[in-house]
């Protein structure tokens, strides 16, 4: 059986890796008033972050029509896929999700799953990357799948935010909590974990990072870990210089930039770690 891989851009993967294991790639769609960008095709990372502080109004994010993908699943089969797997951003962060399954129903000449991975940024880049060697290796659709479940319930993503203003601009945070964090200078923290988001609230910048690097901590030991962030070098740094100091011997295993999509909610400056927990 020849299975292939999909996923879509917010996984944040190198684009190297994705080559290297010929994983397939819907970009998502990144709205500047009437103008609409591919992410990765249209606008880049830096023009999209140089651009972002700046738009009024803020931009806003959607995923393509079920055409995008069902395309994409008909040209694999065309190359010799009898199975496909595709793995997407957390359903409850976009319409992703719903819009693959509405394809792959249309799809008869292969096997197609669709797998919500309840994950964001490089924790989905981990599921992606963990299916693709599986499906290189011979793995059967029902293996992978299994396979990437299972590992989905060890991974877990955890992010700094500078300001809760972006959140506040696409209407993803409360006004009340928006303006008592604004007074109080509160940096957002989120943990991300099998489709859930907790937030909580720390002080400082310096506090954030710590409070990251604290909950991996709490996880226990870990397989590997990535970082992530969005147009901060300065802030990636200090975290990989925490992770270094407190994490010895936890390999990182990728450093990625947040893809528009996500970026244009967290806004710049936000850091974040992705942790694989050993089962």
């Amino acid at each position: 059986m020849t299975v292939r891989i999909v996923t879509d851009s917010t996984c944040d993967l190198p684009a190297e890796l994705i080559a290297e294991h010929q994983i397939a790639l819907v970009p998502l769609y990144i709205n500047f008033g009437a103008q609409s960008f591919l992410d990765g095709v249209d606008l880049s990372r830096a023009e999209f972050y140089a651009r972002l502080p700046s738009s009024t109004p803020p931009p806003t994010t959607s995923a393509p029509g079920p055409a995008a993908f069902s395309d994409i699943y008909q040209r694999l089969i065309a190359e010799g896929a009898s199975g496909i797997l595709s793995i997407h951003v957390a359903s409850m962060l976009s319409n992703v999700v719903n819009v693959a399954q509405a394809a792959a129903s249309t799809i008869s000449a292969a096997a197609v799953r669709v797998i919500d991975g309840g994950q964001i940024t490089l924790g989905t880049g981990f599921l992606v990357l963990h299916a693709a060697r599986l499906a290189a290796s011979g793995a059967s659709l029902d293996a992978i799948v299994a396979s990437v479940e299972a590992l989905a319930g060890h991974t877990h993503s955890f992010a700094a935010l500078d300001t809760l203003e972006y959140l506040r601009r696409g209407g993803r945070v409360n006004l009340i909590m928006f303006s008592v964090g604004t007074l109080l200078k509160l940096k957002p923290i989120l943990k991300m974990h099998a489709g859930m988001i907790v937030t909580e609230r720390v002080r400082t910048s310096k506090g954030a990072i710590d409070r990251l690097v604290s909950l991996a901590l709490q996880l226990g030991p870990l397989e590997s870990i990535a970082l992530v962030h969005a147009a901060t070098a300065e802030r990636l740094e200090l975290l990989r210089q925490q992770v270094a100091a407190r994490l010895p011997g936890v390999p990182i295993r990728m450093v990625g930039e947040v893809a528009p999509v996500i970026g244009a909610h967290v806004g710049p400056g936000s850091v974040g770690i992705v942790c694989i927990r050993k089962a």
